[in-house]
């Protein structure tokens, strides 16, 4: 085959591919949006016909826009585009998830001899009001200083010198296209009244290049920690310019543990604090990127306990193997939008808090300090947490 007979097949073997993506974004766009214009407007409530034209006016422009918005938005860099799109995929889950639920009471309405329009309009009206209270309290949810979650941890390999050793975890602060500057420096406040020994930040820092989210980012250059401030990066990062942030963190005084590992000493006893990188930088192209927890171990006593620091969940499974006390992860946001966190749980072996996977090894799964996409948090708090290791205790 020749060069140009080559670059003339190339678009004819993508495009099944492009029409089966188009098909599916079209098939959720149409779902996520329908399900909603017929509870609303076309379920039996008999609303007159100029209001269902407006209706549907309205939510057709929107559907169209949408995707438009978002690829402008997250493919194309425009933090106004962005915010739009994400307000509106906020909106409209909520609303396509209560409409859903609407049809519950439409048929408990209809059990009970409630006709129609009158059982259609309840079901709107209820609809409307949860969604419209859900989306109040989930903005003013996700656009607060997180609250403080305090959660003891029994490490058994740990030296009773680092006995209620303070670990404070922020994680997927996704500073992004809304401003939240002032957000980042209640955050540090936060952080530095809890007076912690170590602060992790296991990654999702940014939407967006160092450059565009510079401002936002700076308060996390005045955290203040004992022993140390240590980093490593999500899947977002891979996505905004991974190098550029490993750098920005080591220039705030961050420790990036890109694959490596500190040891702290309190008491006559230490601890290995190690980091890998996502489990999605072997994709990234950027070369040594990769999580390599023989790398982040290299040279360690086995005989001392190991914190690791892996944005997944899912990343679970590799620690066991290498024998790590306690890991600390982000990502799944707690599910942010219940009930989103279905989905989140086919990908994820944990949602949130604290679990065992072996005799050994236990993982910590925060549900994020910030939040990705639609500014809404419902049903899944954002936290701060404050770690506090404990020894095993001595026997009698």
């Amino acid at each position: 085959m020749s060069v140009g007979e080559a670059v003339e097949s190339e678009p004819k073997r993508r495009s099944p591919r492009r029409a089966i993506f188009g098909f599916v974004v079209l098939a959720v766009v149409a779902l996520l949006f329908g399900v909603p214009l017929m509870t609303l407007f076309f379920s039996g409530n008999a609303w007159p016909l100029e209001v269902r034209l407006a209706g549907t006016a309205v939510f057709v422009l929107v559907a169209l826009a949408f995707p438009v918005l978002m690829f402008r938005g997250h493919g194309g860099h425009s933090d106004t585009a962005s915010v739009i799109a994400d307000t509106l995929l906020g909106v409209v889950w909520v609303l396509f998830t209560w409409s859903v639920i609407g049809q519950v009471l439409d048929l408990v309405l209809r059990l009970a001899g409630v006709d129609d329009p009158v059982r259609s309009r309840v079901v709107t009206a209820v609809v409307l009001l949860i969604s419209v209270v859900l989306l109040v309290w989930g903005h003013t949810e996700a656009m607060r200083v997180s609250r403080v979650r305090r959660v003891d941890v029994t490490v058994p390999r740990l030296g009773p010198g680092l006995d209620g050793l303070k670990v404070v975890q922020i994680t997927d602060t996704h500073y992004g296209p809304i401003d939240r500057s002032r957000w980042s420096q209640g955050v540090t406040r936060v952080i530095n009244s809890l007076e912690p020994d170590v602060v992790a930040h296991t990654g999702d820092i940014a939407d967006g290049q160092v450059a565009q989210r510079t401002s936002q980012a700076a308060p996390l250059g005045d955290v203040r920690a004992t022993f140390a401030r240590v980093y490593v990066t999500g899947n977002h990062e891979y996505y905004s310019g991974a190098l550029g942030w490993v750098d920005h963190m080591t220039s705030l005084g961050w420790d990036a543990l890109h694959n490596r590992h500190i040891v702290i000493t309190r008491g006559g006893d230490s601890l290995i604090i190690a980091g890998v990188d996502d489990r999605t930088a072997a994709g990234s192209g950027l070369p040594g990127h990769h999580a390599d927890h023989e790398a982040a171990l290299a040279g360690t006593d086995p005989s001392l306990p190991v914190l690791l620091l892996a944005h997944q969940p899912h990343q679970i499974d590799a620690a066991v193997q290498h024998g790590v006390d306690l890991q600390l992860s982000g990502h799944t946001h707690g599910g942010q939008m219940w009930p989103f966190h279905y989905l989140v749980r086919l990908d994820q072996p944990v949602l949130q808090g604290l679990s065992r996977h072996s005799e050994r090894t236990q993982l910590y799964t925060s549900r994020g300090t910030g939040f990705w996409g639609p500014p809404f948090r419902i049903f899944a708090p954002s936290e701060i947490t404050l770690l506090t290791l404990r020894a095993a205790p001595t026997p009698h």
